[in-house]
């Protein structure tokens, strides 16, 4: 099969792999129909180190069940089905308590631990099925191409911005400001303005980007960063923003999450950190400012959000602004690394 690598630093191939198959009975294997690069792939395109064997690539994606283990019993053959980015059994105690990405047996794509190879391909193994596949009855592959780009956000950036609001403690009447412009921050947007926020300012300088976060339900924009840009959001919060969603992941996101967020008030990250060490003394402490977020599990939030996707009442998929083939997965890369596009949809 055809599936995607990365051999260093922007290196990315894509090559032909060894056909999945199924090793463990509550293994299944899927076939992809839709995948994507995530702006967090972007990470190891700037940093990889040079590996000679590569190292499969992707986290998103949806397709259809093409064969299942022994002991699979939520799934079958012929199932269209959403993958979270996490493997999760759904059995173990963070399972049940809705926390899949600290699962005891799971773990993620492209994880050496679990086997797992990545999403970016014509195929993937999926360990622990029964808790990490999440089937979509009466939509197959020829559905809608609206429909599938929104169902693939359900794998992972949908479910992370809503997670930044629901660990930000978004409710009726609340204000928010989001940092980040990126596909997470667009849909934390989405997800404050379903989850009743009054006040949403989207901190973001792309004006594409910031016109679909208006339609999503962004009350103002804030383009300018640093000192001036926490000036603005300051005045406009009247000293502060009570909900900081932080999306980004770069240490000068959240320093600027620090200045804007308002005495007593909560900052949400989703945004994977990349960085070791970053404010959490007096700026933090003495504010009483509460420090929460981290990898979404997105696996307990995809039976609550599907409905409104599958009838249309939200739109998720419209952060999708390109579509590339498989075979051109590297140019995809490209151009969400140039800001050129928003977030790429591959299609295998």
């Amino acid at each position: 099969m055809r599936a995607t690598y990365i051999y260093g630093l922007g290196d990315v191939r894509v090559i032909d792999a060894p056909n999945p198959t199924i090793e463990q009975p509550t293994d299944a294997l899927v076939r992809v129909t839709r995948a994507c690069v995530c702006g967090s792939d972007l990470h190891p395109y700037h940093s990889a180190p040079v590996n000679e064997a590569g190292e499969s690539m992707g986290h998103e994606f949806i397709g259809v069940v093409e064969d299942v283990g022994a002991d699979v019993t939520t799934v079958k053959p012929g199932d269209f089905v959403i993958a979270p980015f996490a493997v999760s059994c759904g059995t173990c105690e963070f399972c049940l308590a809705g926390l899949q990405t600290s699962c005891v047996r799971g773990g993620f794509w492209n994880d050496a631990h679990l086997g797992t190879t990545g999403g970016q391909a014509e195929a993937v193994r999926v360990p622990l099925a029964d808790g990490t596949l999440v089937p979509v009855p009466g939509v197959d592959e020829n559905a809608d191409e609206a429909l599938l780009a929104s169902l693939l956000t359900l794998s992972d950036v949908y479910g992370t911005g809503w997670h930044a609001a629901l660990r930000g403690g978004v409710t009726k009447g609340s204000t928010v400001t989001v940092i980040g412009d990126g596909a997470v921050g667009l849909l934390a947007v989405l997800s404050a303005k379903q989850l009743g926020a009054e006040k949403i300012i989207l901190m973001g300088r792309h004006t594409a980007r910031t016109d679909l976060g208006r339609e999503f339900g962004a009350t103002d924009v804030v383009a300018e960063r640093g000192a001036e840009g926490i000036a603005k959001v300051r005045e406009l919060t009247d000293g502060g923003s009570p909900i900081v969603l932080e999306a980004v992941g770069h240490l000068p996101a959240y320093e600027q999450a620090i200045g804007v967020v308002r005495a007593g008030g909560t900052i949400s990250r989703v945004g994977v950190p990349q960085y070791d060490e970053a404010p959490v003394g007096w700026s933090v402490f003495g504010p009483n400012v509460t420090l929460t977020g981290g990898p979404a599990p997105v696996r307990a939030y995809i039976e609550q959000l599907l409905p409104a996707v599958l009838d249309g009442t939200v739109n998720p998929g419209r952060v999708f602004d390109r579509t590339v083939s498989l075979d051109d997965t590297a140019a995809g890369y490209a151009a969400m690394d140039a800001r050129e596009a928003l977030k790429v949809m591959v299609r295998p």
